[in-house]
């Protein structure tokens, strides 16, 4: 029994589900992208900041406008993924989740256009104003995507699945840090092209996404069509007998309509739901108070502190060990658990932030000690795509069945924007006053939230949300009386 249990996940992994999957990642790559791309032209930026001020008023930004402009436009990226990420219960509800995706790329366009045309219309407000707009289309993709791939993936591949939204993200990152080099697109001239390039993943997912089914989870528990559900379901398992996979749907269907609709307030008032979200947004708030955002932009300024001599190829590197690390985990991830991989992920985070301080603090006396910051930065990257990067964006997916989960994703992904948009904000403010020591600050968080994960977090892997909603639903009594 056991040895045909074994069997049966590789025979449900088709070539349509894989271009599902692979089209609704666009928008993970989106994501990721954005995060990334601001960082390699920032001098490129601040001067134009600057040239726009000397032409408008006659004299250039001081140094501190300069700065609080240069912050603004990174860190309002984060504001309009709050917005963004707390739509997704409203937008999926109403659309549906392959047509959400599609709307959502038209303000990809719209942001991208905004940031590609600054340059010729000379005005820092369109970047701005273009980060904002794209900061809402990647918060709505945080939640789309995961939801998407968690509701459309078998069981028993879920978490492997899950992880590639991850993988999407990491991948931008990389793809911004590689055409934001100097003799490519990073160059004064073209740096607007390189912040419009987002445009290019967002015609292209438009252009597959019509091929793509809606979630049958989506069409059967929401909107009651059976035979819909079950074409989709046969289409991405690629046989005719999906009636386990239907049955599930309908157990979950059944109990849903025993309950009315979750409302984002009721997460919180209901015994039932309340534990499960002060999970999901503590586990968000573990990635991003991990500090792996200052690393993400800022990263270029650590290796110039580190004493790098071509720091840009450092942070490429960083990028690099990013993206391998997050295919390690795809593999690990249905083998280690959840849980497990995310707390040697934040050990290993807590112990590269302690040596990244070492070596950032000493690098001055000792030059040397350079090489020991970029080991102790590719270690701390290495230690998140582990656990903190991919597992709190699924494990919410999976933590909730199909009522309260938009709403969950919501607040969670509103957690999460919310703790990138401090840190993005207040990050060089930190360094400022805390110099090397910064990552300590981070240390003690990781070390925080691993405790709370060995304590609070249960494990999913290989469970179905019904299973996992009733093991919260059993032991909401005693669980809440710990909090």
């Amino acid at each position: 029994m056991e040895r045909m249990q074994d069997e049966k996940p590789p025979k449900k992994v088709t070539l349509y589900l894989l271009f599902s999957i692979s089209t609704a990642v666009i928008g993970s790559l989106q994501f990721g992208y954005n995060t990334g791309v601001i960082n390699a032209p920032e001098q490129k930026l601040r001067r134009f900041f600057q040239n726009v001020s000397m032409e408008r008023y006659g004299e250039p930004f001081s140094p501190g406008t300069n700065t609080m402009v240069w912050s603004f436009a990174v860190a309002i990226f984060s504001v309009g993924g709050m917005v963004g990420s707390f739509s997704v219960g409203a937008v999926v509800t109403k659309f549906g989740r392959r047509k959400s995706m599609l709307l959502a790329n038209i303000l990809a366009i719209i942001g991208g256009g905004f940031m590609g045309l600054s340059g010729l219309a000379r005005s820092y407000e369109m970047v701005i104003v273009g980060r904002l707009i794209i900061g809402v289309f990647c918060g709505l993709c945080t939640g789309l995507t995961p939801m998407y791939v968690g509701e459309i993936a078998p069981t028993a591949l879920r978490g492997a699945f899950g992880t590639l939204h991850q993988l999407g993200v990491v991948i931008g990152i990389l793809v911004a840090q590689v055409f934001g080099l100097e003799f490519l697109l990073g160059s004064d001239l073209l740096w607007p092209l390189l912040l419009a390039l987002t445009i290019l993943p967002a015609i292209v997912q438009s252009i597959l996404l019509p091929f793509c089914p809606e979630s049958p989870r989506y069409l059967l528990i929401v909107l009651n069509q059976e035979e819909e559900a079950r074409k989709a379901m046969v289409r991405l398992r690629g046989c005719e007998d999906v009636s386990d996979d239907i049955n599930e749907m309908k157990e979950e269907g059944m109990k849903m309509a025993l309950e009315k609709k979750v409302t984002i307030p009721e997460l919180f008032r209901s015994p039932n739901y309340r534990q499960p979200i002060i999970i999901a947004i503590i586990l968000q708030l573990s990635q991003q108070l991990s500090g792996i955002n200052a690393v993400f932009y800022y990263s270029t300024g650590i290796f110039d502190t580190a004493g790098v001599t071509q720091p840009i190829y450092a942070t490429i590197g960083a990028g690099v060990v990013n993206t391998v690390f997050t295919v390690v985990s795809l593999f690990l991830v249905e083998r280690a658990g959840r849980r497990t991989l995310h707390m040697i992920g934040l050990a290993g985070m807590a112990f590269f932030a302690l040596i990244m301080t070492i070596s950032l603090a000493l690098v001055k006396a000792n030059p040397s000690l350079s090489y020991l910051a970029i080991v102790a930065v590719f270690g701390f990257v290495a230690s998140f795509e582990m656990g903190p990067g991919p597992i709190p964006w699924f494990i919410v997916a999976e933590l909730f069945s199909q009522g309260p989960r938009p709403a969950a994703m919501a607040v969670s992904g509103l957690s999460n924007w919310t703790a990138n948009f401090l840190v993005g904000l207040g990050f060089p403010k930190l360094e400022e006053l805390c110099g090397p020591y910064v990552f300590i600050i981070f240390m003690v968080l990781l070390i925080l939230f691993f405790i709370f994960t060995f304590l609070r977090v249960p494990e999913t892997r290989g469970r179905t949300f019904d299973d996992i909603a009733q093991g919260f639903a059993a032991s909401a009594g005693k669980s809440l009386r710990g909090f």
